[in-house]
């Protein structure tokens, strides 16, 4: 059973608002046995001007790559790229942790369009 962390120090509005996170749905997954911890590469379609983008996920006790093929998921997608051994991550997709330590993605609960912003 995980234990709830402590509240964070307050932030401003505005800089909530630089926080870019939006909806994309995945269109590739695979195994990423590369990673020092377990992960799953994902290729994640915001539409638009930010398109598809990369991301490595620590999501293997829930998830199976092919179970996350079509699946929409939200991402902050303004975080600079980040090195994560021989694959670059280029946003953080989001999830929660569940009652047993494993991370749960956080997904819309109907079908949105590909890059809208979370409000």
């Amino acid at each position: 059973m995980s234990d709830t962390l402590p509240a964070k120090p307050h932030i401003t509005f505005d800089e909530f608002m630089k926080l870019d996170i939006r909806v994309g749905t995945v269109q590739s997954a695979e195994p990423f046995p590369e990673a020092r911890k377990p992960a799953i590469k994902l290729w994640i379609d915001f539409a638009g001007e930010i398109g598809v983008k990369k991301s490595s996920a620590q999501i293997t006790d829930k998830y199976q790559p092919d179970q996350l093929v079509g699946r929409q998921v939200m991402a902050v997608v303004n975080f600079p790229p980040r090195q994560i051994g021989p694959f670059m991550s280029e946003v953080l997709v989001l999830g929660v942790t569940d009652s047993d330590g494993h991370i749960v993605l956080i997904a819309p609960d109907m079908s949105v369009p590909n890059g809208q912003h979370m409000h």
